[in-house]
């Protein structure tokens, strides 16, 4: 018994370690944008998390983002404009397919045509409505409205 408290403590004392660098990503900016910043600091830089923003900002939900390297893993300056209300990450990240866009835009969207889902496909990352008018399936990654 004592022994597996000791264990317990252990796990619960390791801090600073990402499991889930897009979900920390997210919560970055939602929790910047709820305070009213004008800027979201990222950390740690990812590729994935890159394309995300990419995403966002062709969609007109974040202004321009840099990268800086910290020599520790690196961070995203991202500038914000007001426009993301929510935005969070899909866990478990569900496998959509082709015909099944109308399920998941009801469940992770306020309304139809409001938000954006980003879908990880074959074909790379794009949003809900570009997959859907490509007529291909895909993971669900993420959502912002």
């Amino acid at each position: 018994m004592k022994k597996q408290k000791q264990v317990l403590k252990a796990k619960a004392s390791v801090e600073g370690v990402f499991m889930d660098v897009l979900a920390a990503a997210m919560n970055s900016i939602k929790v910047a944008e709820a305070k009213g910043k004008a800027e979201a600091r990222i950390r740690p830089a990812a590729k994935l998390v890159r394309e995300v923003l990419a995403l966002l900002q062709k969609q007109g939900f974040i202004g321009e983002f840099e990268f800086v390297d910290d020599s520790r893993g690196g961070e995203f300056v991202v500038r914000l404009v007001g426009r993301v209300n929510e935005c969070g990450v899909v866990k478990p990240r569900f496998a959509v397919k082709k015909e099944g866009w109308e399920k998941y835009e009801q469940r992770f969207l306020p309304a139809k045509d409001v938000g954006i889902l980003v879908v990880s496909t074959p074909q790379g990352l794009m949003t809900h409505s570009e997959a859907k008018n490509k007529g291909i399936g895909g993971r669900l990654l993420c959502y912002a409205y």
